[in-house]
């Protein structure tokens, strides 16, 4: 029998479907299942608009036949089954959908809405391509008595002709290509292998996916004979848990799902179960883990989740359905919405896969939201874990998130040495405080002693802890909170009153010539000395003036050039209340020289109070030698 050519730009198509569309060889199972699927659940949809009787879903399945001598692997069904013209259609046709046709026709009646049809571009049998060297199909169309053969080695064309097939229903039978260097076939009809591949992307397929399997069993009586047992075994659950009603489904079962799937030992601490019709019409089962992975802050982990279309998985780490601040979110998609034929770049652009991942993202954080006013124990331990992620995401492209992220930040504050959000600071702001102060250092405790500190305490002013290198700069791309500005410790003005600043100035006016000098001694390590209004019973103290603060310089101090490193505008501000300011007073009249160790000394402790490196600890120590 002559073959026939294909009606698409046959070896072309067939080549690109082959080697781009699909990236991954055993994919191929997974499509043929899902079409022998929709097979089934066509016929199902005739028996409820025809009334056909005697046919329930509980009579459909799949079979899967792997045999080793004759190198095949044979998946047939009992489902609707094609006519010799659908089967020139559908397979003499590279893209004719008979499922995305069915579904167009389909679409408008009530009887369909239990229906899921998967494949739709028709691109899913040719995969099979992928290991075989042919591909003969044996299909016969459900009320019909004759059943036809279609067969192709690939590219060059196929034939069609009469066959025998005992019942309505289609089987594909692939001869696998010989095993190379590089690839081994033969391993798809192992059986370890089929059930891997069932499990991973068909294992909630609607109907029975069914293989024989030969165990050895103890015979009855004997303690060294057994026998084989050849018996029929479902490979698959067949049902979702996802797709189930949320008052159905224990704590347990999601806890245990967690772990089985996301290969974690702990319960999650918390479970998001959504289901969204409309615009975005989806199933989404995600958790977040109560602990961060062992590599969640290093460049090997790799964020996402899986991504099914109608129970069948396409992706096992789908990266576009997270935004990197909510990446420690474990979980999964489902979406009727999707084609199963998808591949990872068409997915980039597909629009309802952004529509879905902008609602999983505002279903995220108020989910979150929701754990931090109704269980603040377990929210503060999922901030200890996760929380440097969420500043990260505050920080990262150019602020744009904060709206999103500010209400679920935590720091540690001075108000019970608990931690607090920003609604909470806000609202126990005194009448007279103009800003959300904050400070920063490598532990509360050290920042706790800074002389800095001192000040805003003793008024009654409550103080943010910041301890991580990213805070602070989480802090100047918020800028403000609830129209409340924020604003370090060691920053120019701390807003504290009129009357401070003027008896400040006055002092730098009184006591100018002493501070240019102090300043010039110190050689452009501080652009100023002048008195200070924020220091109680510490002498000196450093702060800053311009955008870098002091802690930005020590983060980006790390960077591995030197010579190009951001450096704060210092100020040394000095208590001149203090007894140490009387004695540089009177030194100054009788022996500059002296002034000069004694402001190098004032700058190197001010720099140790900050947690600062000094730039000559030996000479410091000559100098305290010297001196005492």
């Amino acid at each position: 029998m002559a073959k026939k050519q294909f009606k698409a730009e046959s070896k072309r198509l067939l080549d690109l479907m082959i080697n781009s569309i699909y990236t991954n060889k055993e994919i191929f199972l997974r499509e043929l299942i899902s079409n022998a699927s929709d097979a089934m659940d066509k016929l199902y949809y005739r028996t409820l608009t025809d009334n056909i009787s005697g046919l329930s879903r509980e009579d459909f399945y799949i079979y899967l036949d792997p045999n080793k001598d004759d190198k095949t692997l044979t998946i047939s069904d009992n489902g609707i089954g094609m006519t010799k013209e659908e089967l020139e259609q559908n397979l003499g046709t590279i893209c004719k959908s008979g499922s995305m046709l069915f579904k167009n026709e389909s679409q408008d009646d009530k009887n369909a809405e239990d229906i899921d049809i998967i494949g739709q571009f028709g691109v899913g049998f040719y995969s099979a391509f992928m290991v075989a060297k042919e591909v003969e199909v044996i299909s016969r169309a459900f009320g019909s008595d004759e059943a036809y053969s279609w067969v192709s080695t690939g590219a060059d064309g196929y034939t069609i002709k009469g066959a025998t097939r005992d019942t309505n229903g289609t089987t594909i039978k692939i001869t696998l290509k010989d095993d190379t260097d590089d690839e081994k076939y033969s391993d798809f009809l192992e059986e370890y292998r089929i059930r891997t591949l069932v499990k991973k992307y068909s294992d909630y397929i609607r109907y029975p996916i069914k293989m024989t399997v030969t165990t050895s069993e103890l015979k009855e009586g004997t303690e060294d004979e057994y026998e084989e047992i050849t018996e029929d075994e479902v490979l698959n659950t067949m049902s979702p848990l996802w797709k189930k009603n949320k008052n159905e489904i224990s704590t347990e079962e999601y806890n245990q799902f967690y772990k089985d799937n996301f290969y974690d030992y702990s319960d999650p601490s918390l479970v998001i179960h959504t289901n969204t019709e409309g615009a975005a019409t989806y199933n989404a089962l995600l958790f977040v883990p109560s602990r961060a992975p062992f590599n969640y802050y290093s460049k090997d982990y790799e964020k996402g989740l899986k991504l099914y279309a109608s129970g069948v998985l396409i992706m096992d780490c789908c990266k576009d359905l997270l935004p990197d601040y909510f990446s420690f979110v474990k979980g999964l998609v489902d979406s009727s919405d999707l084609s199963l034929n998808i591949s990872r770049e068409m997915l980039q652009q597909d629009r309802q896969l952004q529509v879905i991942a902008k609602h999983l993202e505002k279903k995220i954080k108020s989910e979150l939201l929701k754990l931090q006013r109704q269980n603040r124990e377990k929210y503060e331990e999922f901030w200890k874990q996760f929380g440097m992620q969420i500043k990260y995401g505050i920080y990262s492209d150019f602020g744009m998130n904060v709206d999103l992220l500010s209400d679920l930040i935590l720091f540690k504050s001075s108000f019970e040495d608990k931690y607090s959000t920003l609604e909470e600071y806000v609202s126990r702001m005194k009448e007279d405080q103009k800003y959300i102060y904050y400070a920063c250092g490598d532990s509360v405790e050290k920042i706790k002693k800074l002389p800095q500190a001192e000040l805003i305490m003793d008024k009654g002013y409550e103080l943010l802890f910041l301890t991580e290198n990213v805070d602070e700069f989480t802090m100047k791309v918020m800028r403000q909170f609830q129209d409340k500005e924020f604003r370090s410790i060691s920053d120019d003005d701390l807003g504290l009153g009129e009357d401070d600043n003027e008896a400040r100035k006055k002092k730098d006016e009184d006591n100018k010539e002493l501070f240019d000098f102090m300043r010039d001694s110190l050689s452009g390590k501080v652009a100023a000395v002048k008195a200070s209004s924020r220091l109680k019973s510490h002498p000196v103290c450093l702060s800053t003036e311009g955008g870098i603060s002091l802690e930005m310089e020590k983060v980006l101090s790390y960077q591995p050039d030197e010579e190009n490193r951001i450096k704060a505008t210092k100020v040394l501000e000095i208590n001149t209340d203090h007894k140490i300011f009387e004695k540089i007073k009177n030194l100054y009249k009788s022996d500059k020289d002296k002034v000069k160790i004694y402001t190098d000394l004032l700058y190197n402790q001010a720099l140790l109070i900050e947690g600062m490196p000094i730039d000559d600890p030996i000479a410091f120590a000559n100098s305290i030698c010297e001196l005492m």
